[in-house]
């Protein structure tokens, strides 16, 4: 007898337990709503985006409005959210504790997709690519045609700080010598100064630099050195912003609007105009 009502009880205890996991799923699920970035943003109104100011994918114009790619996009995404724009310009080398601290919703800033970087972020699929290339002083690199050119312990190269530029000079050329600067308008005037040999940066802006500098600057490889994916970046732990992030990306993608953007601001110099 005694056996039997242990043998009953387990059973309405199991059924109890049963009962009451889809309750505690549900709990758990509205909990992760409640608190994820996109949730947060609706209910706010205002979508607020880190970036830093890179040529041409943001940077201010004459009288002072931010305009760029990265402008581009996160002012469409905000759009087909309902919600405003808010832009926080973030020095680069900050910019990762800046989104992990709350100070803004989302990284929409040119970020090159990479294994160190996600493992302190999230990344969304990319939705553009971008590389690297060199543009160097058109006298003290006279002749200089390959990355093994400038390999050397006597060639000082300028970069902007906390950038993968940083990461790919010293990968491809690591014997050269390697100047950080924090802001990369910084990093051309020393080229143009000629105090550095060279700069390596994002393109397309070494190319643009060279075009805007013909007497003192030049381009010595014929394409780019590197090539990587630049994605959005959001908190860990925030499956339906991600989510989100992604559908977006390829509804845009597909509609071709990405593309078309991709085009005016690093096929052409139609926007050239509005910041010189």
């Amino acid at each position: 007898m005694k056996t039997l009502n242990k043998i009953v009880f387990a059973l309405i205890l199991i059924s109890l337990m049963a009962g009451s996991i889809p309750a505690m799923a549900g709990k758990l699920q509205n909990q992760l709503v409640a608190e994820s970035t996109l949730d947060q943003v609706m209910r706010r109104g205002v979508l607020r985006v880190g970036m830093d100011t890179f040529l041409p994918w943001a940077m201010k114009d004459k009288s002072g409005e931010l305009v760029g790619f990265e402008i581009d996009v996160a002012r469409r995404l905000a759009e087909d959210m309902g919600v405003k724009v808010e832009f926080v310009p973030t020095k680069w080398a900050g910019i990762i504790p800046a989104l992990l601290t709350g100070k803004f919703d989302v990284i929409i800033g040119g970020m090159g997709i990479q294994t160190k970087r996600a493992l302190k972020v999230n990344f969304s699929i990319p939705y553009d690519y971008s590389g690297m290339d060199i543009v160097a002083h058109k006298e003290k690199a006279a002749g200089f045609d390959s990355l093994e050119d400038f390999n050397k312990p006597e060639v000082e190269i300028a970069c902007k700080l906390g950038t993968t530029a940083v990461t790919a000079a010293k990968k491809y050329i690591p014997n050269a010598k390697l100047r950080l600067f924090d802001d990369e308008a910084q990093a051309y005037q020393e080229l143009r100064n000629g105090n550095v040999l060279a700069v390596v940066g994002n393109a397309p802006r070494p190319a643009y630099e060279a075009i805007k500098y013909p007497e003192t600057m030049f381009l010595p490889l014929k394409s780019n050195f590197t090539k990587e994916p630049i994605g959005f970046a959001v908190r860990k732990g925030d499956p339906d912003t991600l989510t989100f992030f992604n559908n977006w990306i390829t509804i845009v993608s597909h509609e071709g609007w990405l593309e078309e953007r991709h085009q005016y601001w690093f096929g052409s110099k139609e926007w050239a105009h509005l910041v010189e």
